[in-house]
């Protein structure tokens, strides 16, 4: 019996790829940016710590476990987490933007058998990274190094996320929440390049002359990994600029509307 014609116009011919809609990718990545933050988020303020702590003099921690023991024994467990918030309410849509877009140029930029070369999967997560940068990740890197920074002085002055947004744009405008934009857009734009290409490389590689045959999410996982791994490797350096390019700004900021109780050594340093 043949099939109807609605499904089979809709199913992919044989050997050529199915494509992903992007509604799917904004819905499936925005849950999985959700879930990552809540999981990774002390690494984050780890690192986030000791970027901020290397213009202190002296320095306060010692490596990643003084950081660690230091605020877990000043601010308990709970303490690893300060700052969550500012960056999980933009995670979810950082995650959405960026699959999405990616999922958008990917199904433009397949062949004829709608398969996505490396090459074009590099394009692809460059565009997908610059997306996300200038939509989410500029501002909420912003305010969350703020806020990191912030819970740290003698005073802090933000009592919770939405007051800390209101007042960064009070005193600084929205321009105070895109702080170091082009070096934002630099890091986002190759990592999300780095981290496609790898991650294409490696499904083509795995599927072989089958590109619609099915991942196991176990090798999935493995595969995504590596790519952040590969894509962390490579943009760290950027990483670093864009912190120091908002504690900058931040810390002149709080040189001219602040006491001189406020604020940590990193800004009077």
């Amino acid at each position: 019996m043949p099939a109807p014609r609605a499904l089979a116009a809709g199913a992919p011919a044989p050997g050529k790829a199915a494509l992903t809609h992007p509604g799917k990718a904004i819905l499936a990545g925005g849950l999985a940016g959700g879930i990552e933050i809540c999981i990774t988020f002390p690494t984050e303020y780890v690192k986030t710590q000791l970027q901020l702590d290397e213009r202190s003099h002296p320095p306060r921690y010692r490596g990643i476990g003084d950081c660690v023991r230091q605020t877990v024994r000043n601010h308990g467990v709970l303490g690893l987490y300060r700052g969550l918030s500012s960056l999980l309410y933009g995670s979810i849509p950082k995650a959405a933007v960026r699959f999405g877009m990616f999922e958008f140029l990917s199904n433009h930029m397949r062949d004829a058998q709608g398969r996505l070369d490396s090459t074009r999967g590099l394009l692809c997560g460059l565009g997908a990274g610059v997306a996300e940068a200038v939509v989410v990740v500029c501002p909420m890197e912003t305010i969350k190094v703020k806020f990191i920074h912030d819970q740290t002085s003698p005073s802090p002055k933000y009592r919770g996320f939405f007051h800390g947004v209101r007042e960064i744009v009070r005193e600084q405008g929205l321009k105070g929440t895109y702080q170091g934009l082009t070096a934002t857009v630099l890091k986002q734009g190759s990592n999300q390049a780095i981290r496609f290409f790898v991650m294409t490389s490696l499904r083509n590689w795995y599927r072989g002359d089958n590109p619609n045959k099915p991942m196991n999410p176990l090798i999935t996982g493995v595969f995504g990994a590596i790519a952040g791994a590969a894509s962390v490797f490579g943009n760290t350096p950027l990483d670093v600029i864009k912190t120091r390019m908002q504690l900058l700004v931040f810390c002149r900021a709080w040189r001219r509307t602040s006491t001189a109780t406020r604020g940590t050594a990193a800004c009077r340093s």
